[in-house]
């Protein structure tokens, strides 16, 4: 059986066709039409979609087949511990199913750094437990800017090799940066404290960004949240 799952985030569409659990085709789209136009000739049985964008009932009217939507009690197989499920983001449960399904139902970190960044937790008996969540790269930089009277609003490139800036820029760019960079590293640290042999999956926007974490069980996984939504599609079908 082949399942289109698509997740709609704040900033990108990203979709991927998979036969069980296998990865056939993946896509990325600006926007909802481009995505629609693609998916229609697809053919495929079961589809489930993700939004944290659109809500359900304009996706209803614009996607032109039968669709599953993932809410808060949407069957799922895991035990979801969080206090207040109702508010926990489906991207994020979708990420962290992800993570424990690669890791063989064993203990799992998922990490998603795009507009925010989130960590979210599943133990070795598979239960949800919960995380954090951060500002993204982005929304460091821009927030320095607002809410403050002179400091530019600086374009991100790539990661400075150095922490010592020698311009306003600079030095901005090297705290939006190497913060990122510390903050991931101390979470992983504080982790792994109660669950030594966790597996971490870096996904989102910025993954690739820090893929020179990628080591000691840290992994970028950018489709991350589509293996979590084909996991949940496969176990919701069945």
């Amino acid at each position: 059986m082949k399942n289109l799952v698509i997740d709609i985030g704040n900033s990108r569409i990203k979709s991927a066709l998979f036969a069980g659990d296998e990865l056939l085709d993946e896509s990325v789209f600006d926007d909802l039409e481009q995505g629609v136009a693609v998916w229609s000739g697809l053919t495929f049985q079961k589809c489930m979609v993700s939004s944290v964008r659109f809500p359900k009932a304009e996706l209803e009217t614009k996607l032109p087949f039968p669709v599953e939507f993932l809410n808060a009690s949407t069957p799922i197989p895991l035990v979801n511990g969080y206090d207040t499920p109702a508010s926990l983001g489906l991207d994020r449960l979708a990420a962290a199913l992800g993570a424990w399904h690669l890791a063989s139902r064993k203990a799992a970190l998922a990490i998603d750094l795009g507009t925010c960044v989130t960590y979210d937790l599943v133990d070795q008996k598979g239960v949800y437990r919960g995380g954090a969540i951060s500002p993204g790269l982005k929304m460091r930089a821009k927030a320095m800017h607002v809410f403050t009277a002179s400091l530019p609003e600086i374009e991100l490139g790539s990661a400075p090799g150095s922490l010592l800036g020698t311009s306003t820029d600079s030095c901005l760019k090297i705290g939006v940066w190497a913060g990122l960079n510390f903050e991931l590293k101390g979470f992983i640290e504080a982790y792994r404290v109660n669950f030594p042999e966790i597996s971490i999956y870096l996904c989102g926007g910025d993954a690739e960004s820090f893929d020179s974490l990628a080591k000691d069980h840290i992994f970028v996984v950018p489709n991350l949240v589509l293996i979590g939504l084909n996991c949940i599609l496969n176990h919701h079908v069945a």
